[in-house]
């Protein structure tokens, strides 16, 4: 069942608006600790450099074949409805179905948990963990603290939000976005101008190894992943075959710039030696002692919490869209078809997410959902891109508003790169790789309920 014809997602977000949904969604706490691992796994400044631009390399290719679908097929729901198109709807049911258990409701679930714990540094019962109430359910125990009601909160409040329509969405999603890049961007220029950093240390060489290159390649994949974001929301972008190619563009520029520039900033502040020997979480404290003399551990509490929001409202926005385009196809719940009479919104999709984030957030154990699939969010990516080499094939005289730039080469790089990255994945840990994929998996019994009720 679907939206009554005359309400329909309005056409409202610019380029720039969908740009900063990319911006939020790829810049998380990544950042933050994985070029620890990459130092670790790269003892060589250049190499280490040059993997993080390889990899905003591989996922500006991913967002043009990318903007190419989504100009194609200006829809909401991302690789749902590329996949739809390109493999039929198992394909696209599987991939909507990992993103409803666990792609955007478990990193909701899980950021929103992170920034509980960053509240807590100012508010120390944020981040209380004791049971107030315990609910128990056959196979798990739902819990709250005061930790997952901070968490609780930060969900709902953002799902109100965006509910209420993409007027006072956007404005939240930009703000945030804004701010993120502010403080980014000002925390580089401060660092490189007044910092007490040696560019010497970013000219060090060290011992190279390409396996270890490869290998570094993965989590660095991992924290840009979210550049396809505006993709997701293409239904609601005005002239979609030019603003979407141009948000995808843009955002993705924007963040590797970022990315970059912070890898080198690491590097001015400290040997590659000693970045690789930081424990977990210290990364922005030890950066901040070294350039300025002190621990600037509030300013980047507050800076934390900003950007785990501004994640957070990001996937509010973003993966709603998929179960919408899901149940208009019959596929999911029957009323996340339906768009708000008045705020234009996929407002019970919205809701779902919200209340299965929740269900996450007081699980604790439900949300290795996450760490359990997160190969998927790559296979998937990759297998959304061969949609743009079967659809070039069977639908040769389309009207494409944009072709994706280095075709067929740089799409069949990251196909390549995509697969290669699963298949290390499943190699060097089989048994979570095994659980995600049983867990993708368990969508098959679902799919052919939907199919049976829909076809009633």
């Amino acid at each position: 069942m679907s939206a009554p014809a005359d309400v329909q997602l309005e056409r409202r977000l610019s380029a720039l608006d969908a740009a900063a949904i990319v911006i939020s969604n790829v810049i998380g706490g990544g950042i933050f600790f994985v070029p620890v691992i990459v130092a670790q796994m790269i003892p060589h400044t250049a190499g280490m450099l040059g993997v993080w631009l390889l990899g905003g390399a591989l996922a500006f290719a991913g967002a043009m074949a990318y903007a190419e679908l989504a100009a194609l097929r200006p829809r909401a729901g991302g690789e749902y409805v590329y996949l739809r198109e390109a493999f039929g709807p198992l394909a696209a049911f599987l991939t909507g179905w990992t993103s409803f258990v666990a792609g955007f409701s478990g990193a909701t679930a899980a950021s929103a948990l992170a920034l509980a714990d960053y509240i807590g540094r100012f508010v120390g019962a944020a981040a209380d963990m004791r049971p107030l109430l315990s609910i128990p359910i056959p196979g798990v125990a739902l819990a709250l603290t005061p930790r997952s009601v901070v968490a609780l909160s930060a969900i709902a409040l953002l799902t109100a939000i965006h509910v209420r329509g993409l007027g006072p969405g956007r404005l939240v999603q930009n703000l945030l976005a804004g701010v993120k890049v502010c403080a980014l961007v000002t925390f580089v220029a401060i660092g490189f101008a007044i910092g007490h950093g040696n560019a010497a240390h970013l000219t060090q060489g060290g011992d190279f190894r390409a396996s270890g290159f490869l290998l570094a390649l993965v989590p660095v994949m991992f924290s840009y992943s979210g550049w396809n974001a505006a993709a997701y929301v293409a239904e609601e972008v005005r002239d979609p075959g030019r603003n979407v190619p141009l948000a995808l563009a843009l955002g993705t520029v924007t963040v590797v710039v970022i990315y970059i520039t912070l890898n080198a900033l690491y590097l001015y502040a400290m040997p590659l030696a000693e970045l690789a020997s930081l424990s977990g979480g210290r990364l922005m404290d030890s950066v901040a002692e070294r350039l300025f003399g002190f621990v600037a551990g509030n300013v980047l509490a507050i800076f934390t919490i900003i950007s785990l929001a501004a994640s957070i409202s990001a996937m509010v926005l973003a993966g709603p869209r998929v179960y919408y385009s899901m149940a208009r196809d019959g596929l999911f719940l029957r009323h996340a078809a339906h768009v708000h009479p008045r705020y234009r919104t996929p407002a019970v999709a919205i809701v779902a997410q919200g209340v299965w984030s929740g269900i996450l957030v007081l699980s604790g154990t439900l949300s290795q959902l996450v760490s359990y699939t997160g190969f998927a969010v790559v296979l998937f990516a990759g297998v959304a891109v061969c949609a743009v080499f079967v659809l070039r094939r069977r639908l040769p005289d389309a009207h494409r508003p944009f072709r994706a730039w280095g075709y067929p080469w740089a799409p069949a790089v990251f196909i390549l790169a995509s697969f290669v990255m699963v298949a290390n994945e499943v190699w060097r840990n089989p048994v979570p790789t095994a659980v995600g994929l049983a867990i993708i998996a368990s969508g098959l019994p679902v799919y052919f309920v939907m199919r049976r009720a829909r076809s009633v």
